[in-house]
């Protein structure tokens, strides 16, 4: 587990329990987890689920039961890992959970494309990320050649039923998603009855770490805010009046 704490000095304001996806390392989540973390929101990576699915539910299980937890707890999932996330709060087994993220989410025939899809690394890259340094960083290992590619857990799209999902959803997806495309997961999202869907402009697959990660983790932030000041009606804190005003 990887684990970024708030600044010194500052009372910390909720916690992020982060479910990486498929063939990937924490480290990939260290830019995203900084960043949050800078605004007085814990966050903790978990391992990859698609090794080791009982392992990462006890994770899981063991930071809510901690006495140290902040509250409000949001699960964030990205790729297999949003599947695997929305599968357990589908499901029931995360009651003390306060909303749940969704990025890069796997849907219909794109979860599982085939093998020979693959093609290079630089191919499997582009695919992933625009982000010349996101593209750095999991070139160094910290990703699985490949694993994009593979078939996610026969039984995870079924258990992720998402109009069972009873918390307050931000869905993030890269507007150019070459593995989820962007008209079937908006699709997908439909059942949620508390969803807020962001699609990212120019971002590809790792909806997180493109280029637009300022903006996204600023997205992120400015909701789990309103989650945390107002609970599950999400009402708005700061509202635009005046929009491109001025003297005719």
């Amino acid at each position: 587990m990887l684990e970024f704490l708030e600044p010194d000095g500052i009372q910390p304001r909720g916690t992020l329990l982060v479910i990486p996806g498929r063939g990937e390392q924490e480290e990939v989540y260290k830019r995203f987890g900084s960043r949050i973390a800078a605004d007085a929101y814990r966050v903790e990576v978990l391992s990859d689920p698609t090794a080791d699915p009982d392992a990462t539910r006890a994770e899981i299980a063991r930071r809510l039961q901690a006495l140290d937890a902040v509250h409000p707890l949001v699960l964030v999932g990205s790729d297999t890992g949003a599947l695997f996330a929305a599968g357990l709060l589908a499901n029931d087994e995360l009651s003390a959970v306060a909303g749940l993220i969704l990025a890069g989410l796997p849907v219909g025939s794109d979860a599982a494309p085939a093998a020979t899809a693959a093609g290079s690394w630089d191919e499997e890259l582009d695919a992933r990320t625009t982000c010349p340094t996101h593209r750095g960083r999991i070139s160094a290992a910290l990703v699985t050649p490949g694993a994009l590619y593979e078939p996610v857990p026969q039984d995870w799209p079924e258990r992720a039923n998402l109009g069972a999902i009873a918390v307050p959803v931000l869905a993030i997806h890269g507007q150019e998603d070459p593995i989820s495309s962007l008209d079937a997961v908006r699709e997908r999202y439909l059942p949620i009855p508390n969803l807020e869907f962001v699609s990212v402009a120019g971002a590809r697959h790792d909806a997180l770490n493109d280029q637009s990660h300022r903006s996204v983790a600023a997205t992120v932030v400015l909701w789990l805010e309103r989650l945390k000041l107002n609970g599950p009606e999400l009402n708005a804190i700061a509202t635009p009046e005046l929009v491109g005003y001025g003297v005719a």
